[in-house]
């Protein structure tokens, strides 16, 4: 169940020859009880941080937090990080507390963390320390913080969100009282910088779980994405949909492959809806250009969360096209490779293919067997090595200048060469080209 990396066994049995107790501690813990490799190994001990860089003063240490205790060692390009056992004082910011104190039991340290799940220590000797039922917890997959859930979430308001996360992630429950208080105390997010956000929304929405929690917990979800709020129970009066604009999102979400951009762009691929509804005098719902909107929508939500700027360009290339047609025939998916590209082309057939999942229209299978389709005749495309970009294109620039074009003529003839060829009008052959290119010169310039 527990394999400690030999760089973690190195720093317990260390502080344990020099007389001090250590434990892995945190997320190592719990993701080892459920049988999942822990990406990172953490490490609480009785030594005062002095202590420890005098244990470790042969090895690469980072002081990282000396003021809250923590150090790294780094083994083999590893880092560890180190923490004294200590207690927090107060979190008048709602996000980190104003002084700590150090302790010499594991216990009061466990006292401090969020969530039982994660208030659990081990040793490799003396075995697991969880003094707040984390065990049983994972066992029947709850959330639940330790001790008072509002205190909890009022020293530090990102917890909240964490505790979606683990749901999301883990695909467990959020204990009555702790969900209670991520309800009451979800304005306190305010305090929390967008950047700790946007980790926290991405790791949620790419969970097993992330359905039920976008259902139950909107209201947090609308806290930090407000844009959000207008789709919750906004209903679409369409026969090409069967649920409001909130359930149809959430389960597009389900649908999608658990990545940041794919999850994001269904989050908010039809945020704009709402806003372009009009209802004809039969009674039948229409959002048009709902896209143009959903996709303005999206550049406030990514700017506002910080996100990358390829992430950020990307999402919103997906949301502003979601609904462009795609088929199967060779032209049309030339086309969608100039326009977007092989990575993004592939990633619009899975927002396609997820937005069709979460209409309750049409079948699974329908919805498969376009799509494996659609998926065929672009590998077999891509395969036959398309040209799709005038660096594809068998002329240069140099070439048409040599045949009498210039200045902006040339990236002009260029563009229209690559659309013949796109159309299959012309074969991607420089004499060919050529020819075609002093045609085209003949109609234009005279």
């Amino acid at each position: 169940m527990f394999d400690l990396p030999a760089g973690a066994a190195f720093i317990i049995n260390r502080l344990n020859e020099h007389g001090h107790q250590a434990y892995v501690v945190g997320g190592c813990v719990r993701d080892s009880l459920l049988g999942i490799a822990p990406k990172d190994w953490d490490i609480c001990t009785s030594a005062l941080p002095e202590e420890m860089q005098r244990i470790f003063r042969d090895q690469h240490v980072v002081e990282t937090g000396l003021k809250h205790g923590t150090l790294t060692v780094v083994l083999e390009h590893v880092p560890y990080e180190v923490t004294t056992f200590r207690v927090d004082g107060e979190y008048t910011d709602h996000r980190h507390p104003d002084e700590v104190r150090f302790v010499q039991d594991v216990r009061e340290d466990l006292a401090r963390r969020d969530f039982t799940v994660n208030a659990m220590a081990y040793h490799p000797e003396t075995g697991l320390v969880d003094a707040f039922g984390g065990q049983e917890d994972l066992a029947v997959g709850i959330i639940r913080c330790v001790g008072e859930a509002e205190r909890r979430f009022d020293e530090d308001a990102l917890r909240i969100l964490r505790a979606l996360r683990f749901a999301s992630t883990y695909c467990f429950a959020i204990e009555e009282e702790t969900a209670a208080a991520v309800h009451s105390l979800k304005e306190t997010l305010a305090d929390v910088a967008a950047e700790r956000i946007r980790v926290e929304v991405a790791k949620l929405l790419c969970g097993k779980g992330a359905g039920d929690i976008l259902r139950t917990y909107h209201d947090v979800i609308g806290q930090v994405i407000p844009q959000v709020k207008p789709m919750v129970g906004f209903e679409q009066h369409t026969p090409f949909h069967k649920y409001d604009v909130w359930e149809h999102t959430i389960r597009a979400v389900e649908a999608a492959p658990a990545t940041e951009v794919l999850r994001l762009t269904m989050l908010l691929h039809d945020s704009g809806k709402p806003a372009a509804f009009t209802m004809d005098e039969k009674g039948v719902g229409h959002a048009y250009g709902h896209h143009k909107i959903s996709a303005e929508i999206a550049d406030e939500v990514l700017t506002a969360l910080r996100v990358d700027n390829a992430t950020h360009d990307r999402v919103r290339l997906l949301v502003e096209c979601h609904d462009w047609p795609l088929s199967t025939e060779r032209t049309l998916l030339k086309r969608r490779l100039h326009k977007f590209g092989e990575e993004a082309l592939w990633q619009l057939i899975e927002v396609q293919r997820a937005d069709a999942m979460g209409k309750g229209t049409v079948t699974e299978a329908e919805v498969e067997a376009r799509m494996d389709g659609i998926r065929a005749a672009l590998a077999e495309l891509i395969a036959s090595q398309p040209c799709v970009t005038l660096k594809d294109l068998a002329v240069r620039g140099g070439d048409l200048m040599a045949a009498g074009l210039k200045g902006k003529a040339i990236g002009v003839c260029l563009e229209h060469l690559l659309t013949e060829v796109m159309a299959e009008r012309l074969e991607n052959q420089r004499d060919t080209l050529l020819e075609a290119a002093a045609q085209w010169k003949m109609e234009e310039q005279g």
